[in-house]
């Protein structure tokens, strides 16, 4: 679970072999500072490290919120000034005003998100009211949740912005590339970035994808390229990631080779079902019209608004096969849902015998809609054949859905879809999405670290139609018709 530091200022101490190792790779690019600052500094790992390899540079500073570690790292170093600060409260941009060219802001900022921070209670947060004053800013941080370290990495880099610096923060992959992102669509004057992947469960002992940025910052320049290593000690870049068309690309060349293939699908991309209430809505046969739902009620049900389910687990096997039904109360989001007791009474009490839980749903998707809705549904949800894909999971094949006993099967909203109006029309779509052009195409978007690294927005920039014309398959007549215009089909 954690120590109370860990959890409440996202607190994972630096091994001084990884600090060693992360200053050796920036001394190795060619770094050499007049200033060096670990803005959380901790106990004072990479102030030790940055004196040991940075011998020359004369001024070294630290700063943490704790006092305690400010005392233990000002013991374990005379070289350093170290000061009890917090990141939130100082002024850096006038800090940095005073400092001698180059700057290296290296360190390690807190693993930690703002949602957790705030279910602590803890005052170790950004002001919101100061985050107006960043163009950008206010959009990076008015998500519902969001890592303390993105924000805290932006908000250096604006700082560094038109000066001689490098940032180098150990930070979550992800953080790394929202905040390229971030400096890259704000146009601040970096000169090259990269991002060195570390292995955060030897390290640290957490699961999840770490790594090494470096940014270098020089007045004049605006790189939108990072290139992208295996491991700190790697002189070989990976691939390259980079900002093109408003849109981060995870594999530069793939997407320069494939650029032909990129447009608006003619096709829409649809999403599964969202119910947010599996317990009530998902259900396993037991018998003739008889369920058990996920709180182990056996209950009977008409078949009436029944259909056969696949979630994102099942959907990757090669055959998927399905185990539970979905109960779908709606063919639209606006649909009076008091039809139900009519049409399937014993449907109607069960959805009434579970009024609170379902009454409870937390997102705001279903305020102000009829009673039991449910969200992402349409006549597409009912389209008897479709090609579907996981968005969870880290496999890029596409599957082909038929019917099950003559009802079509409903996706849940962690997969996507593209329906369709005969099998035929799947096994044309399943050659195009599974080709070579395709699937290298598709990845070079793909960022697999991410929690849903497949998106709806990553599948429709590849054009079907021109796709086609590259594998040499001819789209079906309904949709090559439409090869100008999305289609409205569905």
């Amino acid at each position: 679970m954690g120590t109370k530091k860990q959890k409440e200022y996202g607190d994972f101490q630096t091994p001084d072999a990884l600090a060693q190792q992360v200053c050796n790779t920036i001394r190795h690019l060619g770094v050499s500072p007049k200033t060096i600052i670990e803005p959380t500094c901790g106990k004072g790992s990479f102030l030790q490290a940055s004196i040991a390899v940075f011998f020359e540079c004369p001024v070294i500073l630290g700063f943490d919120i704790d006092p305690d570690y400010v005392q233990a790292a000002a013991a374990a170093t005379s070289e350093a000034d170290i000061e009890c600060e917090d990141f939130f409260q100082k002024d850096w941009l006038n800090t940095l005003n005073n400092l001698q060219e180059p700057i290296l802001i290296v360190g390690n900022p807190p693993w930690v998100t703002n949602s957790a921070l705030s279910s602590l209670g803890s005052t170790n947060l950004p002001i919101k009211s100061n985050l107006q004053r960043y163009n950008g800013l206010d959009a990076l941080t008015g998500k519902s949740n969001f890592d303390i370290s993105e924000w805290m990495l932006s908000h250096l880099l604006k700082c560094l912005s038109g000066r001689e610096a490098v940032l180098a923060m150990l930070c979550k992959t992800s953080v790394a590339r929202k905040v390229l992102n971030y400096a890259w669509s704000q146009g601040l004057q970096i000169d090259n970035s990269a991002i060195y992947l570390i292995d955060a469960a030897k390290h640290f002992n957490v699961s999840v994808d770490a790594c090494l940025l470096v940014c270098a910052l020089k007045p004049g320049t605006k790189s939108k390229e990072c290139s992208t290593y295996l491991k700190l000690e790697a002189s070989k870049c990976e691939s390259t990631l980079a900002l093109r068309n408003g849109r981060l690309v995870a594999d530069l060349d793939s997407s320069d080779k494939w650029e032909h293939l990129s447009g608006r699908s003619p096709l829409k991309w649809r999403s599964g079902v969202k119910h947010d209430c599996s317990p009530v809505l998902e259900l396993w046969p037991n018998g003739l019209n008889t369920f058990i739902n996920g709180l182990g009620e056996t209950v009977r049900l008409e078949s009436t608004y029944l259909y056969p389910m696949l979630k994102s687990s099942e959907l990757v096997k090669p055959y998927p096969t399905h185990s539970r039904f979905m109960l779908v109360t709606q063919n639209s989001t606006s649909e009076d849902t008091r039809q139900i007791e009519h049409k399937a009474p014993q449907t109607w009490e069960y959805l009434q015998s579970h009024v609170h839980r379902l009454d409870g749903r937390a997102s705001s998707i279903y305020q102000n809609r009829p009673r039991f809705s449910i969200f992402g549904v349409g006549i597409y949800s009912f389209a008897t054949w479709k090609v579907a894909i996981s968005g969870f999971y880290k496999c890029l094949e596409f599957r082909g859905i038929g019917p099950i006993d003559n009802k079509p099967v409903m996706l849940d909203d962690t997969c996507y879809f593209l329906p369709c109006k005969t099998e035929d029309d799947v096994k044309i779509l399943l050659q195009l999405l599974n080709s070579d052009a395709a699937q290298e195409f598709l990845q070079s978007f793909i960022f697999w670290d991410s929690k849903r690294p497949i998106t709806a927005q990553i599948l429709s920039n590849l054009d079907l139609t021109a796709l086609a014309k590259e594998v040499g398959i001819s789209l079906p007549t309904w949709l090559d018709a439409r090869s100008n215009h999305q289609t409205t089909l569905w």
